[in-house]
């Protein structure tokens, strides 16, 4: 819409120009109005272009702004996962997941079936197979983050504040409720400094190869699911679908 209304407004311009030097301004000044014809020629001519190219360069940014957020919600995802796997349950602490993945250990189990003697009763016995787990020794958490940036995983990239982590309960079927946690971002906070119009059209994207709604996000605290709402090609590394 601003590209049309600034080639409409340079066709205006153009005309009374136009109209005024042939009706109103003395021949002798004609060339000190064709200057300033080309000069305005070429404001508008990088105008127009500025405006055509401004969503690309603004699609640009945005997946490269997007793709670091999301490695560091992918860390504290990862780091959730290996939590509820050694405790039980997620937690909503971001230092006590940087302190687990210091000093958290997991362990290695080994599972082998025992055959045991029952009595059904009667005098009557039966052999049967029952599985037995084994702590065979323990794993460091910290070896699965190795080349990650754990520590600072908690910090939103390109500003000063840091992801809040929330806990919930889902209630999967009937009497039973499974635990959930969710981070999410505000799209414009990621994307801050960037062109307010744009961004307001980016925080209402339907999906695709855009990123659905307001925020970025990782978890939910609505359903079971630890996934995040970002398109496929993020997860692939893909720097070529990121920097196009």
């Amino acid at each position: 819409m601003t590209t049309i209304l600034i080639i409409i407004a340079a066709i205006l311009v153009t005309a009374l120009l136009a109209y005024a030097i042939v009706n109103y301004i003395p021949r002798k000044l004609h060339w000190i109005l064709s200057i300033l014809l080309i000069a305005i020629a070429a404001f508008l001519v990088y105008k127009i272009n500025y405006e055509i190219q401004k969503p690309m360069q603004f699609n640009k940014e945005k997946k490269v702004r997007y793709a670091k957020v999301i490695e560091r919600l992918k860390i504290i995802r990862d780091a959730e996962v290996a939590f509820k796997k050694v405790k039980g349950r997620y937690t909503d602490n971001g230092e006590e997941l940087i302190s687990f993945i210091e000093n958290g250990k997991f362990a290695l189990t080994q599972t082998r079936n025992v055959v045991k003697t029952i009595n059904v009763g009667g005098g009557i016995t039966k052999e049967i197979e029952e599985r037995v787990v084994d702590t065979i020794g323990y794993e460091d958490v910290k070896t699965k983050f190795a080349g990650t940036d754990y520590k600072n995983m908690l910090k939103i990239p390109g500003t000063d504040q840091n992801f809040k982590i929330e806990i919930g309960f889902v209630e999967k079927i009937a009497g039973l409720k499974a635990q959930v946690f969710e981070v999410r971002v505000d799209k414009a906070l990621i994307l801050e400094g960037l062109d307010y119009n744009l961004v307001k059209q980016e925080k209402e994207a339907i999906g695709g190869e855009d990123i659905k709604g307001e925020f970025l996000r990782v978890g939910s605290l609505g359903e079971v699911s630890e996934d995040g709402n970002w398109p496929p090609f993020y997860d692939k590394g893909d720097k070529k679908d990121i920097e196009e």
